[in-house]
């Protein structure tokens, strides 16, 4: 008798629980295959510590195939479940698609960006969920304050030193208080000439910080930030976001170039496709984590709707003690499934929160006991080392140099704007030239793990820009000319005569816009271009067309479901046509983004041009 398969999609506190459990409860008698974009599992809370120069990238990335043995690895991300068929597909990183047979299914998916209705939030805003975007906010919140420091124009340096945050969550609590302390630290070494200080502003339309903890653990947090100065606004939200600042709910206006997003996330859209019952975008289960009518699939995180046995009538939040405890508990129920043990229903003890708020300052409640002070930030901090799964001994360390040593405030310029746009299915993968992007915001839920922006909220609709083409200007990039976008600027390759090339003639060596390449699986898709831009062009019937009862494909937060977009082979069948890609990017050169320059260009007869070195 063969082995029984045992798949679960997603490697966050839900899916990583499960598969460590699983690896040891079933002792070699099964096959578990992991499926998850990156190798890494990703110890969230930490987050704003590596947006702060504290920790390093890699300090919160645990090693998935160093630390799950007996668990197979699979890189790539869910398209779309054949429930009938028993199959997961997937896309792999270089975009060659797969199947994975199972016999178990658990769907640990987690969740993406929550965006709202508000004009040019999509296009000059930036989430905080993933690596690429917390080592994005720290370059750009270092350039910003380097250019505010050399600036002899007051308005510019107010400017450029001006963060703006949204959702006053766990998360943009975090981000606030520990952006406000970086940037302080910069300008107490290099001060401004126009002796101005670096500006932290935390909105949100709740009556208070961080409104799902105890009322005093929330005045201890607005304590804290207020003496840090940053400006806290409650009631006060973003009503119009543009290139040079923000339009506030109050009527005022705020000139600024960094604009985080902070308000929430929303259930991955890959289970809305399944045509199961759902709960405000999740999955519906049983107290066992078990869909009701297949035995065979499992959910649990944020996607899984799952009884909260306190409160009935009630679902467990989204946060990541609870995912941390699914994962257990659904890994049990999946064992017994197969005939080892019995079944277990989710219960939980509330062991209080802890919130991080940089230096010896934080706020925390462990088992009901509210504290602050020094206290509660060495009871988060040893929460936090006894909650990671792995390399607790670097974290420590980290924190030890962090006391006793300056930090190395350095922009590396290794993710770039427009690889990490907020509107993405993935925002734990950076966007890379020449690989679709399928988006997956929210369109509306109204709730999410960082619940600052909580409240009926109107419903979400895509942005009106064009998504094929990135904003000219957003926050914190710079003039539109080196953007890469439909329009090719005018000294972009493949655009308009190059004017610093001899004669005002087109340089011989440079691409210009090609036809769309098929990729490894053979479906076509444009180089370098962006995965929102795919989906403009319209999309195209799922795997098996719709002859397969019980099957769905993933959909995009604003798609529609069963239907996987990617690029058309023949014409678009859109009311509007695709915008025009822009140029492919030389082969040694990867695109110029908002923050750097492109690089020289180089004539193809020996001679150099201006601007060769």
């Amino acid at each position: 008798m063969s082995r029984p398969r045992i798949v679960i999609v997603g490697a966050g506190f839900a899916g990583y629980r499960t598969a460590r459990t699983l690896s040891r409860l079933t002792r070699h008698q099964a096959d578990i295959t992991l499926l998850n974009p990156t190798d890494y599992f990703l110890y969230l809370p930490l987050l704003p510590q590596v947006a702060a120069g504290i920790l390093e990238p890699r300090r919160v990335s645990v090693s998935l195939s160093g630390t799950l043995p007996h668990v197979r690895l699979v890189l790539g991300e869910a398209d779309g479940i054949d429930l009938d068929g028993r199959t997961v597909h997937y896309t792999g990183p270089e975009g060659e698609e797969g199947t994975l047979p199972y016999d178990r299914l658990v769907l640990a998916a987690g969740s993406v960006n929550k965006l709202l209705p508000i004009p040019g939030v999509a296009e000059h805003a930036h989430g905080f969920r993933g690596l690429p975007e917390a080592l994005y906010l720290r370059d750009h919140v270092t350039r910003q304050v380097e250019l505010a420091a050399a600036a002899d124009d007051r308005a510019e340096c107010a400017a450029r030193c001006t963060f703006v945050v949204v959702g006053a969550g766990y998360t943009g609590t975090e981000v606030a208080a520990h952006g406000a302390m970086y940037t302080d630290a910069q300008v107490r070494k290099h001060p401004m000439r126009t002796g101005m200080r670096p500006r932290w502003m935390l909105l949100d339309v709740a009556p208070r910080v961080m409104p799902e903890m105890d009322e005093r653990l929330s005045a201890t947090a607005e304590r804290v930030l207020r003496q840090r100065g940053v400006e806290v606004r409650m009631g006060t939200s973003v009503k119009e976001a543009t290139h040079d600042g923000v339009v506030l709910t109050d009527g005022s206006t705020v000139d600024t170039r960094t604009l985080v997003w902070c308000v929430g996330v929303r259930p991955d859209p890959l289970v809305e496709s399944l045509g199961l019952p759902m709960e405000r975008g999740r999955l519906l289960v049983d107290p066992h984590l078990q869909v009701p009518g297949r035995p065979e699939l499992f959910a649990c995180g944020d996607v899984a709707a799952v009884p909260d046995p306190n409160q009935p009538g009630q679902y467990t939040p989204m946060t990541a003690q609870h995912a941390w405890r699914h994962g257990k508990v659904c890994a049990h129920n999946v064992v017994a499934s197969l005939g080892r043990g019995q079944r277990k229903a989710y219960r939980h003890r509330d062991l209080g929160f802890v919130v991080d708020l940089g230096g010896a300052k934080a706020a925390a409640n462990p088992f009901g006991l509210p504290m602050s002070g020094p206290a509660a930030g060495a009871v988060t901090r040893g929460y936090h080392l006894a909650a990671m799964p792995g390399n607790r001994v670097r974290v420590a360390a980290d924190w030890l140099l962090d006391a006793v040593l300056p930090r190395q405030a350095v922009q590396l310029g290794l993710v770039r704007s427009w690889s990490v746009p907020l509107e993405s299915s993935s925002p734990e993968v950076a966007r890379v030239p020449g690989h679709p992007e399928r988006t997956g915001t929210d369109t509306g839920s109204d709730r999410g793990k960082d619940p600052g922006q909580s409240g009926s909220e109107p419903d979400g609709e895509p942005a009106k820009t064009p998504p094929s083409e990135p904003a000219k200007n957003r926050p914190g990039g710079e003039p539109a000319k080196n953007q890469p976008s439909s329009e090719p600027a005018k000294n972009q390759p493949g655009g308009e005569p190059a004017k610093n090339q001899p004669g005002g003639e087109p340089a011989r060596n440079q691409p210009r816009t090609e036809p769309a390449k098929r990729g490894p699986s053979g479906s076509p898709r444009a180089s370098g271009r962006p995965r929102r831009a795919v989906e403009a062009a319209g999309p195209r019937p799922a795997r098996g067309g719709s002859g397969k009862p019980g099957k769905a494909s993933r959909a995009s937060g604003t798609g529609s479901a069963g239907k996987r977009p990617t690029a058309p082979s023949g014409p678009s069948r859109s009311a509007h046509p695709p915008a025009d890609p822009g140029p492919e990017p030389p082969a040694n050169q990867p695109p110029p983004g908002p923050d750097i320059a492109p690089g020289p260009v180089r004539r193809t007869d020996g001679r150099a041009v201006e601007g060769d070195s």
